[in-house]
């Protein structure tokens, strides 16, 4: 083989730099890839390989909005202001001034406001509320109130109105008759049905006289019932007020007045039981004559303008001339409506049926409801499976002035809520959601400036006991007339407190919340079934069912009564003189003693006085006649006493026995 030749010094390449081999090394790598140019910056290139990269996610940088700040200087004002943000709900002003929603409906009607608790109130509204509650309200952010699109919120034209039946409200006082009367009216038989014979709900009905048709709504004359007769006057053109003839003007005769003439309808008062012997119309006429100005009602007779009838629910008489003067009256009201829009009005009842899911009473008050239609109602949303009327009748339409009962929603509206058909469903449900939001912000706000006095009067409420109480019933506004009904019952040391309350069947997470916060369960009108009461059991949860009203309330008081701490006194048993002292292997000193006065008991307390001082108190642990043990010794005999733990008994010691004895409140 040939010798390898030499190749010339000028042939030779000279050795490449760092700097140079690297610049080859990426100008190889740029020719594997097809000669593209890596633009990304080192950190973000990742090694070769062979598994799935994720691609890197560029989030949208959004802009952190800054609370503004507040405009109140917090310093400058009277203790317990309450400062607030408008508009407000009904709802959140209650969370956020520690008012009950009801006290708050009661002080807006006072006004002539009528509310629900998803009504919002505006900057001058709250002002003028918290004055009538006796609270400085200071308004801080006046918020422009958000614009629900979908809803057909436009005036009417003239010429679009069509007339409309009335819509009558009979109101009065419990007893007087009110449900016997439209019984007569509509032939029907609904008192016999009621539990202890007073209306517990709203109920709706309709009836056509000399061709005209009439809708009426039935309200309960008790006084728990108060929300629920405003709601009557709320959706109402005309106020039948029903007087007893034996029985006169009594409170919530009066409260039903105030409910009408806030709500700025014409009354027409019925003179019922004018069959009794021992009725007298003239009396009822005069006391409603007698009334203070603002409630006072001048019939016909009297000089007055306001219609009254006198009718017998037993007899029939008297009730065609009453139905006459209800048609006259809403002639001269001349209500329209306008059948060709979408349909608006009024929640008069809401529950929770086991097989149907949430039922709702409508009111049309305008508009055309059908079946298949999407529908808000407050916080509510669905689409109108099925629609029926007073009769129970399956239904395709509702006009104006029509009372429905739908299925079809998603929850159980509150009883007095505004509804509204809008076109399609996601509207329904945007609207919905954001009313919900809106209701969670307002109770979830809180002023967290605390004033010293709500401070001490925190510390101090340490000291209230709280009866915790879970109420469920068959209808949403007997849920609203119980919670009322129960929080007026508060007492300086003993508060209600409903942690929860809602439409429907006591269910086992009914019975885990008042495991938890040691409530007591209020069915009304609803029972527990067998699993559930077994689930109670377990848990030692207390579950109380009721059919009336009365009882709810009155046991409850006695129960508020018996959380009070007692008051004991003390009763002075009798005086014994230690006349000898024994010493016992096991047991201690024991007294050779003497009844002075009165009995001596065992595991009585007792006061050990020596030398007119008291130097022990505690319990009688043995008490022997001779070698046996008895129960109590009289006066004039001799015994043998122990004390509890306690052996410095010496001879001349007095040894008095008492007892504590409670005190009924």
């Amino acid at each position: 083989m040939p010798p390898r030749q030499k190749k010339p010094a000028s042939d030779i390449a000279p050795p490449l730099s760092k700097k140079e081999r690297d610049k080859k090394a990426k100008e190889l790598a740029l020719k594997e890839k097809g000669g593209k140019k890596d633009y990304r910056k080192k950190e973000d290139r990742v090694p070769f390989s062979m598994e799935k990269q994720t691609p890197k996610k560029y989030k949208k940088k959004v802009e952190k909005q800054v609370e503004p700040e507040s405009n109140i200087n917090l310093e400058t004002l009277v203790p317990g202001s309450k400062v607030i943000n408008v508009p407000i709900t009904v709802k959140g002003l209650s969370e956020q001034i520690d008012k009950t929603p009801s006290e708050i409906i009661m002080a807006l009607m006072k006004l002539g406001i009528m509310a629900n608790v998803n009504q919002n109130l505006d900057e001058d509204t709250a002002v003028l509320l918290g004055a009538e509650l006796g609270i400085n309200i200071v308004v801080d952010k006046i918020e422009e109130e958000a614009v629900e699109e979908g809803l057909e919120i436009f005036e009417d034209k003239e010429s679009d109105l069509k007339s409309r039946p009335p819509i009558i409200t009979v109101m009065g006082h419990v007893d007087h008759g009110k449900t016997s009367l439209l019984d007569a009216i509509r032939k029907t038989n609904v008192t016999s049905r009621e539990s202890g014979g007073i209306t517990q709900h709203i109920g709706a009905s309709e009836v056509t006289y000399n061709g005209e048709r009439i809708v009426f709504l039935d309200t309960p004359g008790h006084e728990a019932f108060t929300a629920m007769r405003a709601r009557g006057a709320h959706v109402t053109d005309i106020a039948v007020l029903v007087v007893a003839a034996d029985d006169s003007v009594k409170p919530q005769t009066i409260e039903s007045i105030s409910h009408a003439k806030a709500a700025g309808v014409p009354i027409i008062v019925a003179i019922n039981k004018v069959d009794k012997p021992e009725a007298n119309p003239d009396r009822v006429k005069q006391d409603l004559a007698n009334l203070p100005a603002d409630q006072r009602v001048l019939v016909e007779e009297w000089g007055g303008d306001t219609i009254s009838v006198p009718v017998s629910a037993k007899t029939g008489e008297g009730i065609p001339n009453l139905l006459e003067m209800i048609l006259l009256q809403a002639e001269v009201l001349e209500l329209k409506a306008n059948p060709n829009r979408l349909a608006m009005g009024t929640v008069v009842e809401a529950r929770l049926d086991k097989t149907k899911g949430p039922v709702a009473t409508l009111l049309v008050l305008n508009g055309t409801l059908q079946t298949g239609m999407s529908v808000v109602v407050g916080t509510c949303s669905g689409k109108i499976r099925a629609m029926t009327n007073f009769k129970g009748d399956e239904i395709r339409k509702a006009g104006p002035a029509t009372a429905v009962e739908i299925l079809g929603l998603n929850d159980v509206p509150e009883a007095g809520d505004e509804f509204n058909a809008v076109r399609e469903d996601r509207i329904a449900r945007e609207i919905a959601e954001q009313r919900r939001l809106k209701v969670r912000e307002e109770v979830m706000v809180r002023n967290s400036s605390t004033t010293l006095e709500e401070l001490f009067s925190q510390i101090k409420e340490g000291e209230v006991k709280e009866l915790n109480l879970i109420i469920k019933a068959d209808v949403q506004g007997s849920v609203g007339a119980l919670t009322t009904s129960l929080e007026k019952l508060q007492t300086e040391n003993v508060k209600v407190r409903i942690i929860h309350s809602g439409v429907g069947a006591i269910t086992e997470s009914d019975i885990m919340l008042a495991s938890t916060s040691d409530a007591v369960i209020i069915g009304f009108n609803v029972r527990p079934s067998t699993n559930i009461t077994s689930i109670a059991d377990r848990e030692k949860v207390q579950i109380r069912t009721y059919r009336v009203i009365y009882d709810i309330i009155n046991e409850v008081e006695a129960a508020m009564k018996g959380m009070l701490d007692p008051i004991y006194k003390e009763v002075v048993l009798g005086k014994v003189e230690i006349r000898n002292t024994f010493k016992v292997p096991g047991v201690g000193v024991v007294g050779g003693a003497y009844v002075l006065e009165g009995k001596v008991q065992r595991h009585a307390e007792i006061r050990l006085v020596r030398d007119s001082i008291v130097i022990h108190e505690g319990k009688i642990s043995s008490l022997k006649r001779f070698k046996d043990d008895v129960k109590e010794v009289n006066q004039g005999y001799e015994c043998g006493i122990g004390i509890e733990n306690y052996n410095d008994i010496k001879e001349g010691d007095i040894i008095e026995a008492f007892k504590m004895e409670e005190i009924a409140r």
